[in-house]
């Protein structure tokens, strides 16, 4: 294999690695999205005030910053192209 492919492999690696970043942040845009949009939802569902349904986005918050922290000493552990596939799948499908 010349040089020449060898740039052009890197570089198709390097475009599927950015998509697969943009994919998991678009994901995680969405999944905030959503939670958002479905506030007014959940308050009248659940007949409370704003103050009161504040708790909704602060343990989402917390859940997905504590999650994050734990799988990515996970990363650390198994890899992080591994615990990235296997985060975004389970991710996508509980999203579903």
């Amino acid at each position: 294999m010349s040089e020449n492919e060898q740039v052009q492999v890197k570089s198709k690696h390097k475009g599927w690695a950015l998509a697969a970043v943009c994919f998991g942040l678009f994901m995680a845009l969405l999944d905030v999205t959503v939670v958002n949009v479905a506030m007014p939802q959940i308050q009248s569902d659940l007949h409370a005030s704003f103050s009161n349904i504040e708790w909704v986005i602060s343990a989402y918050t917390l859940t997905f910053a504590v999650v994050l922290v734990s799988v990515s000493r996970l990363g650390d552990i198994f890899g992080r192209k591994t615990v990235f596939i296997w985060g975004l799948a389970v991710f996508t499908i509980g999203s579903l």
